[in-house]
């Protein structure tokens, strides 16, 4: 754990799932990281991969200040994509690695996740609608 980390924030959502105080569907559990179904999912498969320690609201800090955590991050988000089965569907191969940063691109909890989707044709993204 560097100096920017902590184990525990009391206000942050994710840190009360890690810590067993809100209730998810677990996917995949080890020492440094938690994935878990999102509770409002984009996709057939939508599972959230988090590092159990609190320390760096969004991916530009992660990599910044701690750049070997956030390939691991992305090695995980891989294992869970492979675990689901997401690689291999006969119809519809393929899967998406998403960072949402800031309020504008739809981040909504400030303790760096990276969402796993996939199960269904994902199309193209960028632009807002108008």
């Amino acid at each position: 754990m560097t100096s920017t980390e902590t184990a525990y924030d009391e206000s942050c959502l994710f840190c009360r799932i890690v810590a067993g105080q809100i209730p998810a569907t677990v996917v995949r559990d080890n020492a440094d990281f938690l994935a878990f179904r999102d509770i409002n999912p984009q996709a057939p498969t939508h599972v959230l991969v988090i590092p159990k320690a609190h320390g760096y609201r969004d991916v530009g800090e992660l990599a910044a200040k701690n750049p070997e955590l956030a390939g691991r991050l992305l090695a995980e988000g891989a294992e869970v994509a492979r675990q689901e089965g997401l690689p291999d569907f006969a119809d519809i191969p393929g899967y998406r690695l998403v960072f949402n940063t800031d309020d504008a691109a739809g981040q909504t909890v400030y303790h760096v996740h990276l969402h796993v989707l996939g199960g269904d044709a994902l199309g193209h993204f960028g632009s807002a609608p108008h």
